[in-house]
């Protein structure tokens, strides 16, 4: 956890249907001192989703004038749909020394990592797309045409996988939520050690 005020930003990116739901929500149940920040979209939820919980789901309009009011650290349009994050959440939630997840696109990522120079970048792979296209198809959310048109994008997308500071191929779920939890133990360590140096040599 990270100490009052100075709380880490992780930034996790995937393409849809590469299990980053299941594979976040595991992670924050077994690592303390995270905390979620719930984007706004303009899709509408999904069966098993709650509003306020996996996303706050609101009207194009709105969407829009929370635009207008400069209300959104980033935002973007992935898919037919608008998705943003906002700045007065992050702030709040940043102060209280909490490490926040943001669940984010490619797109989105640059932007807050141009703002936000310490965020740390995560990328959750698929094994393969033929295990995308797959996992797509299983879950029955999606028409034929509509997981083609998920997989040529997620292919665009993992091309952006580069400027990552870390890539996670999502083969065995539990290894993954080791392989995360790794990466968030060992950049609260960094900071510490950052820390306890500046503060030895003042």
């Amino acid at each position: 956890m990270g100490e009052k005020g100075e709380g880490l930003i992780f930034i996790i990116s995937a393409p849809s249907g590469t299990g980053k739901t299941t594979l976040l929500r595991r992670v924050m149940q077994e690592l303390s001192g995270l905390r979620y920040s719930v984007s706004y979209t303009t899709r509408p939820p999904r069966a098993n989703e709650r509003d306020g919980e996996d996303y706050h789901f609101i009207s194009p309009s709105l969407f829009q004038k929370m635009v207008e009011r400069d209300e959104f650290l980033e935002w973007a349009e992935v898919l037919g749909n608008h998705y943003g994050t906002v700045r007065k959440d992050l702030a709040i939630l940043k102060s209280e020394g909490i490490d926040l997840i943001l669940d984010i696109d490619t797109q989105g990522a640059k932007r807050v990592a141009e703002q936000i120079e310490s965020t740390i970048l995560v990328y959750i792979l698929p094994p393969s797309l033929e295990s995308l296209q797959e996992r797509l198809t299983k879950r029955g959310l999606d028409s034929p045409e509509r997981i083609r048109f998920r997989l040529a994008n997620a292919k665009r997308d993992m091309e952006e996988a580069r400027w990552y500071h870390y890539v996670i191929l999502n083969d065995r779920i539990e290894e993954t939520v080791e392989k995360l939890k790794a990466i968030i133990i060992a950049e609260r360590c960094r900071k510490r050690k950052n820390a306890l140096l500046e503060g030895k040599m003042r």
